[in-house]
This record gives C-alpha cells, sequence and structure tokens, in this order.
C-alpha cells in the first residue's frame, strides 16, 4: 500500500490540475460558444458529424468486444484453429449501403450549412475592414482611415466584412467564437466575415505556422457600441498607435521596456532617437537572410505611423547610455 501512495497522490494531482482545463469548451472536444452565425453554423455541422461519428465509434468498438469475447479460445490449443464463418451476401450489403447513406446525409447538410458559413448576411451597412498578417502582429484598418495593432475594435452587431492579406509570410486568422480559420497569403486577398452578437472581448491567434514567434502572434477582437467604436477609430486609435506598435510589435522580440528578450538590448541605443535609421530598420529588416533575424516589420507602415513609434520610444523607450558605455542597434 505505501508503494502505491505515492502513484495515487500523483494521479490525484494531475486530475485537480487538468480539471479546470477539461470543463472548459466540454473538454477541448467541442468548439467554444459561438458569438457570430456563421460560427453557430460551423458548430451545428460540428455536432452532426460528432454524433454520427459517436454512433459508430461505440458501435463498432461494441462489437469488437462481443466478438471476441464469444470468439474466445474457450480452452483450445493455440496451433487449433476455431470455427470457420462464411461470408454473408446480404450482411455485407448492409455494411456497405449504410456507410454510404451516413456519408450522402453528412456530406448534404454540410453543403446545406455551408452558404450560412461562407455568405455573410444582407446588411445596410456593413463596415470594411483590411487585416494584415505581419511577422508577428496583426495589423487592422478602418474605413475612416484609422489603424491599430493587435486588437480589432467593431459595433457590437454589425456585419464585419473583412479583407485579410499578408505581406511576407502565410499566416491565418482565427477568432474561434466569431468563425472559422482563412488564410493571410501573399500576393492574395481573402474575405472573411463575422457579426459579433454581444459586446465582449473575443481572443484569438494565428493558426499557421509563421515563424520563431508564430505563438506570440495573438490577436483580439472588441465588440462594443457604436457610440464607443466611432471614439475609438476617430480618436483613441489615433492617439494610441505609437504605443500600440511597441507593445504589440517590438516588445515581442525586444521586451516591455527594450531591455532584450530574443532580440537584443535597444534600451540605451540611439537608432531609437533617430528617424531616418529607424525608419530603415522597420522597412527593411535587420539581415534578413539569416534565420531568425527581424523581418522588416514596418514594410506598409505611413509616415504618421512611423513618427507615432519615435515619438513614443524617445519618450518612453531610450535610456541614455551611461557614462563611459557604448549604445548600439
Amino acid at each position: 500500500m505505501r508503494r502505491k501512495l505515492p502513484s495515487f497522490v500523483l494521479v490525484v494531482l494531475l486530475a485537480l490540475a487538468t480539471a479546470g482545463v477539461a470543463a472548459a469548451a466540454n473538454g477541448g472536444f467541442t468548439p467554444v460558444r459561438p458569438e457570430s452565425p456563421n460560427a453557430s453554423h460551423t458548430q451545428t455541422a460540428y455536432y452532426v458529424i460528432l454524433g454520427f461519428t459517436s454512433a459508430i465509434f461505440v458501435l463498432v468498438e461494441g462489437l469488437l468486444v462481443v466478438f471476441i469475447w464469444k470468439y474466445r479460445s474457450r480452452g483450445r490449443g493455440r496451433a487449433v484453429e476455431g470455427a470457420q464463418v462464411h461470408g454473408h451476401t446480404r450482411l455485407e450489403l448492409i455494411w456497405t449501403v449504410i456507410p454510404v447513406a451516413i456519408l450522402a446525409v453528412i456530406a448534404g447538410f454540410v453543403f446545406y450549412e455551408l452558404p450560412k458559413v461562407d455568405s455573410a448576411p444582407a446588411a445596410a451597412n456593413p463596415i470594411p475592414i483590411t487585416i494584415e498578417g505581419h511577422q508577428y502582429y496583426w495589423q487592422f484598418d478602418y474605413p475612416n482611415g484609422a489603424r491599430s495593432i493587435g486588437t480589432l475594435h467593431v459595433p457590437t452587431g454589425a456585419v464585419v466584412k473583412l479583407e485579410v492579406r499578408s505581406f511576407d509570410v502565410i499566416h491565418s486568422w482565427w477568432i474561434p467564437a466569431l468563425g472559422g480559420k482563412i488564410q493571410a497569403i501573399p500576393g492574395r486577398t481573402n474575405h472573411f466575415w463575422f457579426k459579433a452578437e454581444k459586446p465582449g472581448s473575443y481572443e484569438g491567434q494565428c493558426a499557421e505556422l509563421c515563424g520563431v514567434f508564430h505563438a506570440a502572434m495573438q490577436a483580439s477582437v472588441v465588440a462594443e457600441s457604436q457610440h464607443a467604436y466611432s471614439n475609438y477609430i476617430s480618436n483613441t486609435a489615433k492617439q494610441t498607435i505609437g504605443q500600440q506598435e511597441w507593445g504589440g510589435v517590438c516588445a515581442t522580440c525586444h521586451g516591455n521596456l527594450g531591455k532584450g528578450g530574443y532580440g537584443p538590448d535597444i534600451s540605451a541605443s540611439t537608432l531609437l532617437t533617430s528617424r531616418s535609421s529607424l525608419l530603415g530598420v522597420l522597412r527593411q529588416g535587420v539581415d534578413t537572410t539569416r534565420a531568425g533575424a527581424m523581418p522588416p516589420v514596418g514594410n506598409t507602415w505611413t509616415n504618421a505611423q512611423i513618427d507615432a513609434l519615435v515619438a513614443y520610444v524617445k519618450k518612453h523607450i531610450y535610456t541614455s547610455a551611461p557614462l563611459g558605455g557604448t549604445s548600439g542597434g
């Protein structure tokens, strides 16, 4: 008993540690709660397929157990063959026709739901937004010309039509509660839509391996009132774009204070005080032929964005090098 106690305690601790995860979204076996019509139709198709496959799994595994028990050796020698069972034409036809019928039902239902997932519902004033995937952040362009990094703001209940692009490698936009995945492919524009039916923040991330910091390429959608949305794209987005660029782009590699992480410590680098030098790094990258090098993260940024970042880093990140010290890029 004493020998078994540590193993028992370990099992209990593991069960407790994973209980919270198992309770979320039915243990991860089903999609998260849908908050957009297209996500609801996707979930419906998922449950229909899950129902068929679960029933087939139970039937097949149940018959396997029954056959193992029924045709066990019952003391027969290992070299002695059991009773031979010959074919049954009617049974063979039945278990051929039934799977074909099941597949036809599933296919018919999926093609019935697919247009509801793919096509946006009619709306008087759908909101067009362009999403750009970059290593390793998402950039959002609003109808009035405002931009944001990492977090997309939309009005609750409005149909949002997305144009999804990439300017470096393939990414995949995915907010599970607001629909399926859509790839961002260089040289191509893909289209997607959603309608956040309730206010709140919906989390997601890039679903296509896109480089060393793929896991850090997260995204969120904030659904809010029309007034809050209008205020954000008219004022807040423009006022905070420098902070968003640093926190959502630069800090990923260089740390929140520029003290270094995957990338070097740049907090005392005079690069941060020179607009022309910073512009060259943002637009061209650094040693881009080397694996893990800095990509041209700002190759689609406007001059206003560059100016906003320069102003932010001068005020909040740059610290002059100590006497006798050196500064580098």
